[in-house]
């Protein structure tokens, strides 16, 4: 395992790492308006339910080839035969239920896309209102925020639409990682450019 050098001016959950202090540094929190990136984001994130991050961190690389590097179009047309090829790949998490989770999500995201212009308009929607946020973000208040109405909204409606692993702990991991909240805390060095990105982001229509 790489270690990273501790440093105390960023959240503390990436300071064990180089993989965690990378990822913290250059895209969690910041936003994300690319389709593919944000289908990535979804599936990954629900590969990641009752595993740690890092395990999927690691894993990314290889999830990635394994899923035509989550073109929508592609992953929406795996059957049975990238089924059986998912679950002898040892790079990945090879667990039956997300990896058809997985493809199940990309058919639905192809019918969401028939009545949206992208699928960053849609998720953006989902974007925490100013004063639902502390104005002070602790490492106390981070430790027991898994959900907010916002991601359990977002959860309930992809629900409604046919995605799977997509619960309201997970949509809020999700909205986290593509800057629908600034979850850095207060005195992290990287708050301040989460923030600046998401000042000069245009919110996709």
């Amino acid at each position: 395992m790489t270690t990273a050098t501790p440093v105390p001016d960023r959240c503390a959950w990436c300071t064990g790492s180089a993989d965690y202090q990378h990822y913290h540094d250059h895209e969690w929190g910041f936003p994300v308006d690319d389709d593919r990136r944000l289908f990535e984001k979804v599936c990954l994130e629900g590969f990641q339910a009752g595993l740690s991050w890092i395990t999927i961190l690691r894993k990314r690389e290889a999830f990635r080839a394994g899923f035509a590097q989550f073109r929508i179009e592609d992953v929406a047309r795996f059957g049975e035969a990238d089924i059986q090829r998912l679950l002898a790949d040892p790079g990945i998490v090879r667990h039956r239920g997300k990896i058809e989770a997985t493809i199940n999500n990309a058919r639905c995201a192809l019918q969401l896309l028939e009545k949206e212009n992208s699928l960053a308009a849609y998720f953006w929607r989902y974007e925490a209102a100013p004063g639902s946020r502390p104005a002070l973000i602790t490492p106390e208040w981070l430790r027991q925020q898994t959900t907010s109405a916002e991601s359990i909204a977002l959860s309930r409606d992809l629900k409604k639409k046919g995605w799977r692993f997509v619960g309201p702990t997970t949509m809020y991991a999700l909205m986290q990682a593509m800057g629908l909240v600034n979850d850095h805390a207060q005195g992290c060095v990287i708050r301040s450019r989460a923030l600046a990105a998401r000042a000069a982001f245009t919110v996709p229509q």
